[in-house]
């Protein structure tokens, strides 16, 4: 293989791993969020900017194809008397030039071949692999990590907060925070998650993932539900119907009057 072709190829992996990569990403990004589907991997305010910085780094990419190849590689200016001084080093006195392998330059060279090869990996499993929401195995497995998600924690320890909006991230803070859980007994309630095992394994917990930004934050927030265990699997979506109701000893639970399942919910976050 002549130099130039050496030349030519590596300004080819050059421009692959910077504007190409960041190329395809964007319009993977820009697909996921005209099929509303980006908000399986990020919380719904956070769209429009992904999309918006999408578009600007999609814009750049075009641009930078204006460019001639190899470009990226060019200092715009020689090395002067450095270079000279290197050169000279790598002679001895009878002019005879010694050879001198770089170590550093050798395992810099493997580590971009690796990274590249990683990187590539990743974008093509972006485009391949369809979008999915995360699994019921990681969402048990981040169970009891945090238990209070919900930010007004005064007022649901006061035991005052307006319940109507709630979903099951914010029950779940009044579960874990309330000091004065007489006050939300007998709160009607119509909650979506998934089934899956309580602490004694004996219970059930409708559970759902809660996100802040995105699916890196990921919390687990879990409700004990008074429905038989062997009545749905784990994993499985429903959307229950009910009454929450505080024991004598001070703990919440939820007591269903209907439960019904469903299929897993387009947006299957809470935020």
């Amino acid at each position: 293989m002549s130099e130039q072709t050496r030349t030519r190829a590596r300004a080819l992996g050059t421009r692959w791993l910077g504007v190409g990569l960041a190329a395809v990403i964007s319009v993977v990004t820009l697909g996921l969020g005209l099929t509303g589907r980006l908000t399986l991997y990020i919380s719904p305010e956070s769209v429009w900017f992904a999309c918006a910085a999408a578009v600007v780094t999609l814009a750049g990419a075009i641009w930078s194809c204006t460019l001639p190849l190899g470009v990226e590689g060019d200092h715009g200016h020689d090395h002067g008397p450095v270079a000279e001084a290197a050169e000279h080093r790598d002679h001895d006195d009878h002019g005879a030039r010694h050879p001198t392998p770089s170590a550093r330059r050798s395992l810099s060279g493997l580590a971009a071949v690796a990274g590249g090869v990683i990187a590539t990996g990743v974008v093509a499993a972006a485009l391949v692999l369809p979008p999915a929401s995360l699994s019921v195995q990681l969402a048990m497995s981040r169970a009891g990590e945090q238990t209070a998600l919900f930010a007004g924690a005064d007022t649901v320890a006061l035991g005052v907060a307006d319940t109507s909006t709630f979903g099951v991230g914010d029950w779940a803070s009044v579960f874990a925070a309330s000091t004065n859980t007489a006050a939300y007994d007998g709160t009607a309630v119509t909650l979506t998650g998934f089934v899956t095992p309580g602490s004694s394994g004996d219970d059930v917990n409708l559970t759902r993932l809660v996100i802040t930004h995105c699916v890196i934050d990921a919390q687990t927030a879990a409700l004990p539900v008074d429905v038989d265990k062997g009545d749905y699997a784990t994993g499985q979506w429903v959307e229950v119907t009910g009454t929450v109701r505080a024991d004598a000893d001070g703990k919440l639970r939820i007591e269903p009057t209907d439960v019904v399942a469903i299929d897993e919910p387009g947006d299957p976050y809470e935020y």
